[in-house]
């Protein structure tokens, strides 16, 4: 029996899900395009600790956290689907959603994901933030580090958001439910 011819995006995925890494960078595979980001530097990950802090400490909500566990999320078009590795995923505990030998998951159930941004930072702005969407998840986080602000996207449609606050550093951004806590982003500066 014949088999179907591969399209050019399952040659794409396939060659994706083969590559390996040097440990500490991150291969992404977003809208068609396969991104490979180096580790990221200190500052990056302070913008992190800080916000892991605060929603741990201040949203009285139990949730979990990633930095590692990988998103697959509806693509725009042809291309294959986008795997994204946001900086952070945030999920209800009782979900359990970082189970699993897989490094990509659904992201059903995923409540913010956060993103700093850092050498490519249109992908950050632009790129994740329409795979986000098209997720849909609920909250994208964007600290943009070369602008010094913070964007709260939210209400997902379509492949955006309907919804952004934009901050600059040093002026706390209010989180909706299920965080519902004032994000204080003054240590970024």
């Amino acid at each position: 029996m014949p088999h179907e011819p591969l399209t050019q995006a399952d040659v794409l995925l396939e060659g994706f899900l083969a590559l390996d890494t040097p440990e500490g960078f991150r291969a992404e595979l977003i809208e068609g395009e396969i991104v490979v980001t180096p580790p990221p530097d200190g500052d990056h990950e302070d913008c992190i600790g800080l916000i892991l802090n605060q929603v741990i400490g201040l949203s009285g909500t139990d949730m979990d956290f990633s930095g590692n566990k990988g998103l697959k999320l509806k693509s725009g078009g042809r291309c294959p689907r986008n795997h994204v590795i946001p900086d952070g995923t945030f999920a209800p505990t009782e979900l359990r959603l970082y189970r699993g030998a897989d490094p990509w998951m659904p992201c059903e159930g995923v409540a913010l994901v956060v993103e700093v941004t850092s050498t490519r930072p249109r992908a950050d702005r632009t790129d994740k933030r329409h795979c986000y969407a098209r997720g849909p998840v609920p909250l994208y986080l964007l600290v943009d580090r070369e602008e010094s602000s913070v964007t709260l996207f939210s209400e997902p449609e379509g492949d955006n958001y309907r919804q952004l606050c934009t901050i600059p550093f040093g002026k706390p951004l209010s989180l909706p439910a299920p965080f519902a806590f004032d994000l204080e982003t003054e240590a970024f500066i």
